[in-house]
């Protein structure tokens, strides 16, 4: 049965403006600083942060059953904690607040005032506290443009990759929001030609298209997830730059995978975007062959029509677009991954958070990093003033968008923009 909540025809009191990535079809939910240094959990609609603190403190929750401090946490953790059902109910509730038919907060400006800020106004900030951090690696494009360069090209993908979904546990602590600026890393690297590696700057920054997924509390240890009940435990998802430095995991990563090179810094939209909000744009994935063992198999729509953009915008000039793919290309499911990751009992809890790896479509213009874009560094990309990019520079910014759209509805996840600095220099 469809939610009234992402009724088409609904509008807003709310100004959206076209193209907006946030409808009130939408609703997602995040943390936010206000100017009064009050940090509060909150949704947005058009270009306006909506404090959920101050909505429950006017009891216009009333009738969901919420702890006292639900919203005036700095996380959203305790609130996914609580599950599917509240979160329906919660999105259901701010939806018919902010109706355009409902003139219970439309017609009160006091309330008004105390609500709703500009966005200029606010600053975002991590939306959850991130427990565990997982990498998967997805995309079979990906992993075989992958394996072209660096291996047999004729047997591009290791033997175990279309049997599961390969993946890697992160580095939670280096997950940083939107706007927060990365240092180039330090690392050890081994010099073409050479037999004895270096330490210093990586010389090979690169972005990594991804999404990722939060999780509720899932299980306990011990427990898996059945496949046709992962999607329940799947909060949101937001957008991710999962930075890499290919020169430091090139020497690095043989025999268990990638180190340094990728825990230096992780950058994610500060929106998570409910996966009843995505719910329209339910998509079939591409057909899997061989057919996954039992425990992964899946029949229906189970992936999402998401559009995505890359853009790399050099100091003080025009942004220019270097990449465009789309979410559906993934080979294995958010759900499949769910399930292979607790299969062997392992603990998920409330705000961990599972990359997708690299999203790179079939043509070379969907390719999910500038190591594909550029196939190696061998065919540079030109930007706006004419200067050219085989990997990122200190100063370029890379700017991510995702948004879904059909013929009745657009809504998005923002964007994640990061400023990539020279080395950290300590004084």
């Amino acid at each position: 049965m469809p939610l009234e909540t992402n009724n088409p025809k609904r509008k807003s009191w709310v100004t959206v403006p076209d193209n907006s990535d946030f409808p009130i079809q939408n609703i997602p939910f995040g943390v936010f600083l206000t100017k009064e240094d009050v940090i509060t959990i909150g949704t947005r609609i058009g270009d306006y942060a909506i404090d959920l603190g101050a909505l429950q403190q006017l009891h216009y929750f009333e009738g969901i059953e919420l702890t006292d401090d639900m919203f005036m946490q700095d996380t959203l953790n305790d609130f996914i904690s609580d599950g599917k059902k509240t979160w329906r109910l919660v999105r259901s509730r701010i939806g018919d607040i902010f109706d355009s038919n409902n003139p219970k907060l439309r017609d009160n400006k006091e309330h008004r005032d105390i609500i709703i800020f500009k966005m200029e106004d606010v600053e975002m900030q991590l939306p959850v506290l991130i427990g565990d951090y997982t990498d998967f690696y997805s995309s079979k494009e990906h992993a075989t443009n992958l394996g072209k360069m660096f291996r047999d090209p004729e047997n591009a993908l290791l033997p175990n990759w279309l049997h599961i979904p390969v993946g890697y546990h992160g580095r939670s602590s280096t997950i940083v929001p939107s706007g927060i600026p990365v240092h180039r890393p330090m690392g050890q690297t081994l010099p073409n030609g050479e037999s004895t590696p270096v330490f210093g700057p990586s010389r090979l920054v690169d972005f990594e298209l991804e999404t990722a997924f939060i999780t509720t509390d899932a299980n306990i240890m011990g427990e898996n997830i059945a496949i046709n009940e992962a999607e329940d435990y799947i909060f949101g998802m937001v957008l991710l730059n999962d930075w890499s430095a290919r020169d430091i995991q090139k020497w690095e990563y043989v025999p268990l995978g990638p180190f340094l090179a990728k825990n230096f810094a992780s950058s994610i939209s500060p929106w998570i975007v409910t996966m009843d909000a995505l719910e329209p744009f339910k998509t079939k994935g591409p057909i899997q062959e061989p057919m996954p063992l039992p425990y992964l198999q899946q029949k229906g729509k189970h992936t999402y029509d998401i559009n995505l953009e890359v853009y790399i915008e050099p100091e003080n000039v025009a942004p220019s677009l270097v990449s465009k793919s789309n979410f559906k290309y993934m080979y294995w499911t958010m759900s499949q991954q769910l399930a292979h990751h607790t299969s062997n009992g392992c603990r998920v809890n409330s705000g961990d958070m599972m990359g997708s790896g690299t999203i790179s479509g079939p043509t070379p213009d969907s390719f999910g990093s500038m190591l594909e874009l550029t196939w190696g560094g061998k065919n540079p990309i030109k930007m706006n003033d004419g200067s050219e990019r085989k990997f990122i520079n200190d100063n370029d910014t890379v700017i991510m968008k995702g948004y879904c759209q059909n013929s009745t509805v657009r809504l998005g996840f923002g964007e994640v923009s990061s400023k990539l600095l020279p080395p950290f220099v300590r004084k």
